[in-house]
């Protein structure tokens, strides 16, 4: 019996593009003896769409122009039964396309277009299951300002911050540099739709802001500055279902060269190709057990409240003298899906990337099942016959 596709799809048009790329092939070799065939789906920095076997090795991203050269060309459409496929673009007179059924999309992309909601988007209009949260979750999980204030609402802590665009800083820089101020000694300036702690800096000075805003909106016209806990620990907690039902993983402690982990600390190491699981950290997290659990509380409280699906990391800033914490971000498409967190579990990288597709493939059955069309005879010629009395009146 021939194994159902699941298309891995990764890259994109991201500061981040790096990263998913390791998150994708490390997806690719865990499916390898599963039930599933996979289907590699590279999208390039400029967008475009390739597939082909050149793209399971991580080697071959080192020269990038080669890897695109000597891969294929494609594009997601349906057949002619009407099923969508990936669809291969014939690259010569002489040569064929080929089509290959899509059972589900493992979504391995990680920050702006590609986790923020808009390949969802896709896939919700070709009607296939994918992994990870839906386009609104997604969305608002890429958007930290709307999700730190949708969590504020519930009474979920957050620390205090003030966001603004670039256009805001432009014209008030000075009022926003007093507000900056006034959130105390030093501060955190982070772009508002990026992970992987990129465009990330904590400042102490005005001089130090200036200059970390102004980099910072390279990445991003939304900034976010956010008062700084001192000292600082760093929580993280996994959750796994859907917002009718699901867990949390044990926590774990990231630990930094710096006092905010950067994107050296966890991609840029003697062990980068193993993406965010070569990442210094403490699993379990070496917290008292009430601290523990009050996260991994809190942690379902957001995946639920965001109506999050399949599996985020949500991260929480502590202060390391009082134990207070406060909910940092989620990410929806973690790096490496965190499966090193689920390890405590007894779940593997493999069965944790086939529960993904099984929650995808559920959640999919649950909203077909759903009306899809309403009937009625709107159309009917009654009706067309009022539309064309419509134009004769204008």
């Amino acid at each position: 019996m021939k194994k159902p596709t699941v298309v891995v799809a990764f890259g994109g048009v991201s500061p981040e593009h790096e990263v998913s790329v390791l998150t994708g092939v490390q997806a690719l070799s865990a499916l390898e003896d599963s039930e599933y065939h996979t289907l590699p789906l590279y999208i390039s920095k400029s967008g475009k769409w390739f597939t082909g076997e050149p793209l399971r090795d991580l080697k071959n991203y080192e020269k990038l122009d080669t890897l695109i050269g000597s891969s294929t060309p494609c594009v997601l459409t349906h057949n002619r039964d009407g099923a969508p496929v990936i669809k291969t673009l014939p690259d010569g007179l002489f040569s064929k396309s080929s089509e290959f059924p899509v059972y589900a999309v493992l979504t391995s992309f990680h920050g702006s277009a590609g986790e923020n909601g808009s390949f969802q988007g896709i896939f919700e209009a070709y009607n296939i299951p994918y992994t990870g949260s839906g386009v609104m979750a997604s969305a608002i999980g890429m958007d930290k300002v709307t999700a730190k204030r949708l969590c504020a609402s519930e009474e979920i802590p957050v620390v205090e911050d003030i966001d603004f665009t670039e256009k805001d800083w432009i014209e008030n820089k000075d009022v926003l540099l007093q507000k900056i101020s006034a959130l105390g000694e030093s501060a955190v300036v982070k772009p508002v739709h990026l992970g992987s702690s990129i465009g990330v800096e904590v400042v102490k000075s005005t001089e130090e802001t200036i200059t970390a805003v102004e980099t910072a909106f390279r990445y991003d016209d939304h900034l976010m500055v956010e008062k700084a806990i001192s000292p600082l620990m760093e929580i993280n907690c996994s959750v796994l279902g859907t917002a009718d039902k699901c867990r949390a993983s044990v926590c774990e402690r990231p630990v930094g060269r710096e006092e905010l982990l950067s994107f050296t600390d966890k991609y840029q190491n003697d062990e980068a190709a193993k993406g965010m699981a070569a990442a210094d950290r403490i699993i379990p997290a070496d917290i008292p057990d009430e601290l523990a659990e009050n996260i991994q509380e809190t942690s379902v409280r957001v995946f639920k409240l965001l109506q999050s699906s399949g599996l985020a990391r949500l991260d929480f800033l502590v202060n390391a003298d009082t134990n207070t914490f406060y909910f940092n971000e989620i990410n929806t498409i973690p790096g490496s899906f965190s499966f090193y967190l689920w390890k405590e579990n007894g779940i593997d990288f493999k069965d944790l990337l086939v529960e993904l597709i099984e929650i995808a493939i559920q959640q999919h059955q649950k909203k077909n099942g759903r009306v899809q069309s309403y009937e009625t005879n709107l159309l009917s010629q009654k009706a067309v016959k009022g539309m064309k009395g419509l134009k004769r009146s204008k």
